[in-house]
């Protein structure tokens, strides 16, 4: 017997251990050469890992185990080889009317699995496996496909009551009153990660936050002039990310310290302006970089956020996607945060958040007006960055927002 040792492999430099999140092909099933038979989660991405030969797979780790790199995943008996079944010639038959296909019906039987990862998701987004189509083998739901469920799940309407109230009986509790359950859950990779790097970020660096506020008026006023242009020309609508990371690509360019990373006892600087952008997942937050930011149109920027947007929500994004980045967007006011101080995304030495637009009063050339008006926050190194610096960045920012002519002009 020919055996082939299947082990995992060198993904990246900085990824040392991997989680087998599912398997693609079962224990004992005949795989093709370079057919993807499982999948690993590291701490930046999920990865197909192939199969190196072709024969019998017989599964060595588990799902939900961690696997050090060079670690002993799976064996594959070459010396098996794939059985076709010719069926023996028959005598031509009579043709006869067409039976019409009938539906096959669903029962327990078939019944769609989910994989342990898959299933968590949809445990999560409350999906019922039943009402979603497996892609993996024999019908199994795979990760993508939860997470493709969950981001298509449609949102529930509220319905309007009855102008006369009748004596029907009370709406079902769905948890039982003064309930003590609990349950343990093992910690993603994803989220095991963020965790390391959020309490690394907060205990290795001189980490402060500085504020301002943007009046809106010109960007929204903009937009409502040119969007119906905008989508017409290039097929995608012009959003508030495009001008704020254009808006940070020049301010970056003028202050480079922003812009720079400690590493050892040096200070490394850019030249040029890769942007992460913070981007929420079923399975935890991700900040793939758009590179080159500074060289970049509008349309091209918001192209580029909505590739690794949907990438990011369906775990296809690969390590290459997500290496780099000389500085991090994240908004938080989609989910209606009105001020936050976000955390560096190490080793990069700042990172912008937005908020929540908020219509308030404010002075302006001694009027009581009313505005748009955005909170803004950067968190920074103090290693790295003086607090004027800090301070003169952001003003700098405010400056080409609230007059988003500048950009144009570069001034």
């Amino acid at each position: 017997m020919s055996v082939v040792e299947m082990k995992v492999p060198v993904i990246g430099e900085s990824i040392n251990e991997v989680t087998l999140s599912q398997w693609l092909k079962p224990d004992g099933s005949f795989v093709k050469l370079d057919e993807p038979i499982c999948e690993f989660e590291s701490d930046k991405a999920t990865l197909e890992f192939p199969a190196e030969a072709e024969g019998k797979l017989i599964h060595v780790a588990r799902e939900g185990d961690d696997l050090s790199i060079g670690a002993l995943v799976a064996r594959i008996d070459t010396s098996v080889k794939a059985t076709v079944e010719i069926a023996a010639p028959t005598k031509p038959v009579e043709p006869t009317a067409p039976i019409p296909p009938t539906a096959p019906k669903k029962t327990e039987e078939t019944k769609p699995i989910p994989s342990p990862s898959a299933g968590k998701i949809l445990r999560e987004g409350n999906v019922d496996p039943v009402t979603v189509e497996g892609s993996g083998k024999e019908g199994r739901i795979t990760k993508a496909d939860a997470l493709q469920a969950v981001e298509q799940k449609p949102k529930a309407t509220v319905e309007t009551p009855p102008a006369t109230v009748t004596s029907a009986p009370p709406a079902a509790v769905t948890h039982a009153l003064f309930s003590r359950v609990e349950h343990r859950e093992k910690m993603t990779r994803m989220r095991r990660t963020i965790a390391r790097r959020l309490v690394s970020a907060k205990n290795n660096t001189a980490m402060l936050t500085t504020f301002n506020e943007v009046d809106m008026t010109a960007i929204l006023d903009l937009r409502k002039k040119y969007q119906d242009q905008f989508v017409a020309k290039y097929g995608i609508k012009l959003g508030f990310m495009s001008i704020f990371a254009k808006a940070c690509a020049q301010a970056l360019l003028e202050k480079p310290d922003v812009n720079a990373h400690i590493d050892g006892e040096d200070l490394i600087y850019h030249d040029y302006v890769d942007i992460s952008v913070a981007i929420s997942t079923p399975t935890g937050l991700v900040v793939p970089p758009i590179y080159n930011v500074e060289s970049l149109r509008f349309d091209e920027i918001e192209y580029k956020i909505k590739e690794l947007a949907d990438k990011a929500r369906l775990g296809k994004l690969t390590l290459e996607e997500m290496a780099g980045g000389t500085f991090t967007i994240t908004n938080g006011g989609i989910f209606g945060s009105m001020l936050s101080t976000p955390i560096i995304n190490e080793p990069q030495s700042a990172i912008l958040g937005m908020h929540n637009i908020q219509e308030r009063a404010v002075v302006v050339n001694g009027q009581i007006v009313i505005r748009p008006m955005m909170y803004v926050a950067l968190s920074y190194d103090h290693r790295v960055i003086d607090g004027s610096t800090s301070v003169t960045f952001l003003v700098r920012v405010k400056e080409l927002l609230e007059d988003p002519t500048r950009l144009l002009m570069q001034f």
